[in-house]
């Protein structure tokens, strides 16, 4: 399964998504950002490759939705709804995104 993870600069929270959720053999993981000066900008082929993207903010859905509307048709995006208060790497980052991500795909106990 195909995993993208987006915010706003891909320099902080989705980059430590793709890091922490890589170690995972089951999941193929990406990072991008929907803002000009991000690290990785997302593009419509991030959208058609991944099965999930998991968004930051709503603001990310909207961008994407408003630049890639039809590379969306039968995707499953969700908003993990967490802010943009944390570096790359940060501890409670990484419990946040373990947790919440749980809710939506299964990651091993031990993780």
């Amino acid at each position: 399964m195909k995993l993208l993870f987006v915010c706003s600069k891909n320099k902080w929270r989705s980059l430590t998504a793709e890091t922490v959720f890589s170690d995972l053999t089951e999941y193929n993981v990406r990072s991008a950002g929907t803002e000009d000066s991000a690290r990785i900008k997302v593009t419509g082929g991030h959208i058609g490759w991944a099965d999930i993207i998991f968004v930051m903010e709503k603001k990310h859905i909207r961008r994407i939705r408003d630049k890639y509307n039809q590379e969306l048709i039968n995707k499953k995006m969700i908003c993990l709804d967490i802010p943009d208060d944390f570096t790359y790497m940060d501890e409670e980052l990484i419990e946040t995104l373990k947790s919440r991500v749980s809710e939506h795909i299964e990651i091993p106990e031990n993780f």
